[in-house]
């Protein structure tokens, strides 16, 4: 009887002690190690076009002109043109072609082509005294002199300043006025309706027609004089082509709406020489 219990205790130790423990995978055990193959190289994007070389030189792309680069950075664009040497009247530029963005050394205080300079023989005070004798007045005569602050204002007045007689070229009231200095408002906004008529501030030759300035949409520019450009942007058809002369009052365009979207407006711009002006002053009271 004790070697029959001895055995059975053998038997039921040996069954507890050699049976595998059986184990459940959780969830939050880590996933079986897989083989992961060498992913191929992508092929190499080409980087976007440059078109600031530096902040002196800019790089012509497909489809810019002289206005619209003059207009991109605040600059008259005969000052451009005379700072690289293009001529008028075509002003004609080419892609690829640097331009530079501000004036070299020896045009720093030039903004056309100066006139050569005559030269004189070098004169002293005392020599110059000597070989100019008095003016004398004849007898009976009287001379008159023309006041030269007259002629100088005249002849240092701007350019259409006088001539133009600038209209309102939407209807609507003004949703957005201009700031000097700030680059969000180097104009005025006009509400209006989409498709609404957008005319001509005045006569003058379109310079630009497109949407290759970032910010203003579908835009127009025209020139009016030496000194004068206005724009017309956020439009949603252009009616009118580069080299176009239209006159005032002539419809140019259809109101569009800012690319982010919001109500219908006109973005009107007038520059003097090449910078912004408040066109509030310049527009006819209504």
């Amino acid at each position: 009887m004790l070697l029959l219990f001895g055995l059975l205790l053998g038997a039921t130790g040996c069954s507890s002690t050699g049976s595998a423990p059986v184990y459940s995978r959780s969830a939050s055990d880590p996933p079986p190690r897989q083989v992961v193959s060498r992913p191929r190289t992508p092929k190499p994007t080409p980087p976007p076009p440059v078109r600031w070389v530096s902040h002196t030189y800019y790089l012509v792309q497909e489809g810019d002109t002289l206005f619209s680069i003059a207009w991109r950075n605040n600059l008259e664009y005969q000052q451009l043109a005379w700072w690289n040497g293009i001529r008028p009247p075509a002003y004609q530029i080419f892609p690829g072609q640097r331009l530079r963005l501000k004036a070299p050394e020896n045009k720093q205080h030039t903004t056309h082509r100066p006139k050569p300079a005559i030269p004189r023989p070098p004169t002293s005070p005392v020599t110059t005294a000597a070989a100019s004798p008095p003016h004398i007045k004849p007898p009976g005569h009287s001379v008159k002199t023309q006041p030269k602050t007259a002629v100088t204002k005249v002849q240092q007045a701007p350019v259409g300043h006088l001539k133009l007689r600038w209209e309102w070229p939407t209807k609507g009231n003004v949703v957005q006025t201009f700031a000097r200095g700030d680059d969000n408002r180097k104009g005025i906004w006009i509400h209006g309706a989409l498709g609404q008529p957008v005319k001509a501030s005045e006569s003058g030759k379109v310079v630009y027609a497109g949407n290759g300035l970032v910010g203003y949409g579908n835009l127009i520019i025209i020139k009016h004089d030496q000194a004068y450009l206005s724009a017309y942007g956020y439009n949603s058809k252009l009616l009118v082509n580069e080299g176009d002369m239209v006159k005032k009052g002539e419809v140019v365009a259809q109101m569009g709406a800012p690319n982010s979207g919001g109500q219908p407006v006109l973005h009107f711009e007038i520059r003097r020489d090449g910078k912004p002006v408040n066109p509030l002053p310049l527009l006819p009271q209504r």
